[in-house]
C-alpha cells in the first residue's frame, strides 16, 4: 500500500518507518529543509531504541523516503496521515493550526478517493474540522479516520508494531475496511482493533493519558504520605498494584511527570471540559499535584541544608524528562535545575542523550559533564532526575571519591535503603525514610 506521512516528529518518523517495515511504500512530508536532508541522507533526527536499524534498512530498500512536497509526497497514497504538532495554545486548548493549514492545502491536492487520518492527538470535533477544511476546495471522495496513537517514548517500536490494541474512528465502512488491511499485520496475534466513531476515537486518547497522569500524582500523594506516616511507597506500591483491578503499571513515585504527551493532553482535556461547561476537578488536582511534586526535591534539599542552597553545588544525574529518551519537553529536571539555580547554587549535570537539547535551552546556566562520575567532581551532593539504567547499578566507590559528601537525593527510588545504609551514604527518595 502506498501511505503518506505528513509530519516527521517523534509519532510520524515512527509511523512511517514502521509501516515501511511491514512492506508498505512510505513517504514521509516535512516543511523543515535541513530535517528532511539528514533523514534523506541516513541521518535519523530521534533517539528512540531500535528505530534506527529499521529506518535504514527502509530507506536504503527504497520503501521510506523523505519530502518537502506535499503534492509529491501523497500522490498516489490511498491513506495520508496527518502526524503534525498539537502545541498548546495560549489558553490551554490545543493548536490546530497546523493540521487545518494541511488539510486545508490538501482540498487542492486530492484527485480520488482517499483517507485522511489524525494520527496526532486532537481534540474531540477535530475530524470534523479535517473534514470541512478539505471539502472546501474538494468536491471529490474522501474520509477522515481518528486513529490515535499510543506510543510510549523508549519503546515506541515494540508498541507500534505490537500494540495493545488498535483505535479507529470512522463512520465509512470503506475506510475501516481499508485501515483494517492496514493494521492486520500488527495485530496477528489477536490484539483488538477497536471500531468507533471519531469523536469516541479523539476522546479515548486524552482520556488514556489523562488517566495515566492521574495513577502517577495520585502514587505521587501517597508518597507524601509514606514520609510523614513512616511507610514504604514501594511496599505500598506492590500491596496494591498485584489488585488487577488497579494493574501494576505507573504506580512508581517519583519526581513528576513530564514529556510531550501528559502534561499537554491533560491540559488540553481540562480546558476541552471547561469549553462544554465542565469543571474537571480531578484533572486540575493532578496538574497541581504534579506540578509540586516537580518541586519536591528541592525541598528535601533545602531542609536538609538548613533552608539555603546558597554557594552549593550539585551533581544532576538526567535530563531528559524519562529513560531511554532524548526528550526533554516538561522534564522535571529542568524545573530542579532552575529552583537551585534561583537558590544560588552551580549545576553540574549529565545525561547519555538529552545535553545537546538542554544546552539548546538553558545554555551555559549550568555546566555539564562528559560522564557520569566527572559530574560528581567537588559536588555537595547528587541528585538523581531519570532513571537511565546506566544509574541504577553505579561504582559507589567512585561516587564517595568524588562527591564533597556522600549525599545522595534520588527521584527515581533506585537503590535499597539496606544497602545504602551499609555504605555509608546520606540518602534520600521518594516516599521513603530517609537514612
Amino acid at each position: 500500500m502506498k501511505i503518506a506521512v505528513v509530519g516527521t516528529g517523534y509519532v510520524g518518523l515512527v509511523t512511517g518507518t514502521c509501516f515501511a517495515e511491514t512492506g508498505n511504500k512510505v513517504t514521509c512530508v516535512d516543511i523543515d529543509a535541513s530535517k528532511v536532508a539528514r533523514l534523506s541522507g541516513g541521518e535519523i533526527t530521534i533517539y528512540e531504541p531500535g528505530l534506527e536499524k529499521l529506518f535504514l534498512r527502509n530507506l536504503q530498500e527504497g520503501r521510506l523516503q523523505f519530502t518537502t512536497n506535499l503534492k509529491e509526497g501523497i500522490e498516489g497514497a490511498s491513506i495520508i496521515f496527518l502526524a503534525l504538532p498539537t502545541p498548546p495554545g495560549a489558553d490551554g486548548h490545543a493548536d490546530l493550526q497546523y493540521i487545518l493549514k494541511v488539510a486545508d492545502d490538501l482540498g487542492f491536492l486530492l484527485n480520488g478517493y482517499t483517507v485522511i487520518v489524525d494520527k496526532s492527538t486532537v481534540p474531540v470535533g477535530t475530524a470534523a474540522k479535517v473534514r470541512a477544511a478539505i471539502a472546501k476546495n474538494y468536491a471529490g471522495e474522501f474520509d477522515v479516520v481518528s486513529n490515535p496513537e499510543f506510543l510510549r517514548e523508549g519503546v515506541a517500536v515494540d508498541d507500534f508494531m505490537k500494540p495493545d490494541r488498535v483505535v479507529i474512528g470512522s463512520s465509512s465502512d470503506r475506510a475501516k475496511k481499508l485501515m483494517g488491511d492496514l493494521f492486520a499485520p500488527f495485530v496477528r496475534q489477536g490484539n483488538p482493533v477497536i471500531y468507533m466513531d471519531e469523536a469516541s476515537a479523539e476522546l479515548t486518547k486524552y482520556a488514556a493519558n489523562s488517566f495515566l497522569a492521574t495513577k502517577i500524582s495520585f502514587m505521587n500523594e501517597i508518597a507524601q504520605l509514606c514520609e510523614r506516616m513512616g511507610a514504604d511507597v514501594d511496599m505500598v506500591r506492590r500491596g496494591i498494584g498485584s489488585d488487577d483491578r488497579i494493574g501494576k503499571r505507573f504506580l512508581f513515585s517519583g519526581i513528576g511527570y513530564g514529556g510531550s504527551c501528559f502534561p499537554k493532553d491533560v491540559q488540553a482535556l481540562i480546558k476541552s471540559a471547561s469549553s462544554h461547561d465542565y469543571d474537571f476537578k480531578i484533572l486540575n488536582a493532578v496538574e497541581r499535584v504534579n506540578e509540586k511534586q516537580k518541586m519536591h526535591i528541592v525541598e528535601v534539599l533545602k531542609n536538609h541544608f538548613n533552608g539555603s542552597l546558597a554557594g552549593k553545588h550539585f551533581a544532576l544525574w538526567g535530563l531528559a524528562f524519562k529513560p531511554n529518551t532524548d526528550d526533554i519537553r516538561e522534564a522535571p529536571a529542568l524545573t530542579i535545575i532552575q529552583a537551585l539555580l534561583d537558590n544560588g547554587a552551580t549545576v553540574t549535570a549529565f545525561d547519555p542523550e538529552a545535553t545537546t537539547h538542554v544546552k539548546g535551552v538553558i545554555g551555559d546556566s549550568i555546566s555539564y559533564a562528559p560522564n557520569q562520575y566527572a559530574a560528581l567532581e567537588n559536588a555537595d551532593a547528587l541528585i538523581i532526575a531519570t532513571e537511565w539504567s546506566v544509574f541504577r547499578t553505579p561504582d559507589f566507590e567512585e561516587i564517595s571519591k568524588k562527591l564533597s559528601s556522600k549525599l545522595i537525593f534520588d527521584g527515581g527510588n533506585l537503590f535499597e535503603l539496606q544497602a545504602m545504609k551499609e555504605l555509608g551514604f546520606t540518602y534520600y527518595s521518594i516516599g521513603r525514610a530517609s537514612i
